[in-house]
């Protein structure tokens, strides 16, 4: 493995991984200094620039992942089912309602929709997108629900801070 350029030791690390890979890991892996590992970062994604590349390297969810470009996204749209969630409209709105006020507790979110979520909540922990988050510190000890890394990924956003501004609603 000594022979191999970093960057391509970099390319099947990220490659390889199930879901973006963090600078602070990529290092650890390659076993070089943080500053080193983004060096080899950023040449490898300026050589994933050009035309001739039909990936490139995106962060997101707290780490970095290759994707495919895109404008090649119909040409590859065939070759795997889609991972769509197909949610509904309740789903959505509990998933929203999580994402602006998390962590939030079941009864908080019934309080806002005004209508029972359990099932929703049930879809949305089976589909990945939010996760327990521990427990409020009342009466009860309600369970805490948060969005998780896979809902960032599937909406492509590198944090929280890049979901839409909600303006005056009343969430």
């Amino acid at each position: 493995m000594g022979q191999l350029r970093p960057e391509a030791k970099m390319e099947a690390l990220l490659f390889a991984a199930p879901e973006p890979l963090s600078l602070e890991r990529m290092a650890e892996l390659l076993e070089m200094p943080l500053w080193e590992c983004e060096q080899v970062l950023y040449r490898f994604g300026q050589a994933l620039q050009t035309q001739e590349r039909g990936i490139e390297l995106r962060f997101v969810a707290g780490g970095w992942q290759l994707v495919t470009k895109p404008e090649l996204a119909e040409l590859i749209s065939g070759l795997a089912a889609k991972r769509s969630y197909k949610l509904s409209k309740p789903t959505l709105e509990t998933l929203a309602i999580i994402a602006y006020r998390q962590p939030i507790t079941r009864a908080e979110i019934e309080e806002i929709r005004g209508v029972k979520v359990e099932k929703a909540l049930a879809t949305l922990l089976e589909k990945g997108l939010i996760v327990e988050a521990g427990r409020k510190d009342t009466i009860g000890r309600p369970l805490l629900y948060a969005t998780s890394t896979a809902f960032l990924e599937y909406f492509g956003l590198k944090s929280l801070e890049e979901l839409p501004a909600i303006g005056r609603l009343c969430l």
